[in-house]
C-alpha cells in the first residue's frame, strides 16, 4: 500500500501492466456490467447542462433513457450512476466500427463542450472508494479486460502510466509525480 496525501493506493496501481485492446473488447466496459458508471454530484450538473450537446453524439435507445429518466440513475448501493439501455450499455453508449465508445467523449472530442466524460470512465480499471478522510485507488480486475492486462505485459507498459492523463485530472501533477518516484522507488529495489 502507498500513501500520497489523503489517498490511499494499492500497490497494483504501480506492478499491473495494462493497455486497452479496443479491437479486442470492443468497448466492453461501457456495455457489461449490472450498474452504470459512477457519477459525482459535479458530473451530474455538467451532463445535464450540456445534454442536448451529447445527443446528437448518441444512439437513440440512449436518448430515449435520459429523456424519461434523466442523466443519472441510482444503483443497489444508492450511489448515482449513468443509466442503462434495458439494463444493458451504459445510455451515453456511441457505437463505432462495431466498438463500444462514450457520446459525452465524441462531443468533447468534437470541441462541443470541455467535459472529456465521467472521471469513473476515464480511470478505468482502477476505481476509487471515496471515505471521510482519504480515497482508496484499487485495481479492479473483470475478465472484460483480460486482453488488456496481456496487451500491456507485451508492450511493457504499467497501469499508471496508461492511466496518467486521467490520474493527473483526478489528483494532479505533484500526486502523480509522487507516484512515479514511488515507482522508481519499488523498481530499483528489484
Amino acid at each position: 500500500m502507498i500513501i500520497i496525501d489523503n489517498t490511499v493506493i494499492s500497490d497494483d496501481l504501480l506492478e499491473v501492466l495494462f493497455c486497452c485492446d479496443l479491437p479486442q473488447c470492443n468497448g466492453s466496459c461501457c456495455i457489461e456490467g449490472d450498474a452504470g458508471a459512477p457519477l459525482t454530484t459535479d458530473e451530474i450538473k455538467i451532463i445535464g447542462d450540456s445534454l442536448e450537446l451529447i445527443k446528437p453524439y448518441m444512439e437513440s435507445d440512449g436518448v430515449e433513457v435520459v429523456d424519461t429518466d434523466g442523466v443519472y440513475t441510482t444503483d443497489t448501493e444508492g450511489k448515482k450512476v449513468t443509466p442503462l439501455i434495458k439494463g444493458g450499455e451504459c445510455a451515453f453508449v456511441l457505437w463505432e466500427n462495431g466498438i463500444a465508445g462514450c457520446a459525452i467523449e465524441k462531443a468533447h472530442l468534437a470541441g462541443m463542450i470541455e467535459f472529456q466524460k465521467p472521471i469513473s470512465c476515464h480511470l478505468y480499471p482502477v476505481r476509487l472508494l471515496e471515505y471521510d478522510d482519504f480515497t482508496a485507488v484499487n485495481v479492479h480486475r473483470w475478465h472484460i479486460c483480460a486482453d488488456a492486462f496481456q496487451k500491456g505485459k507485451a508492450e511493457g507498459i504499467p497501469l499508471h502510466r496508461f492511466l496518467k492523463t486521467a490520474l493527473i485530472r483526478r489528483f494532479g501533477i505533484e500526486w502523480f509525480n509522487d507516484l512515479e518516484k514511488e515507482y522508481y522507488s519499488k523498481n530499483a529495489l528489484r
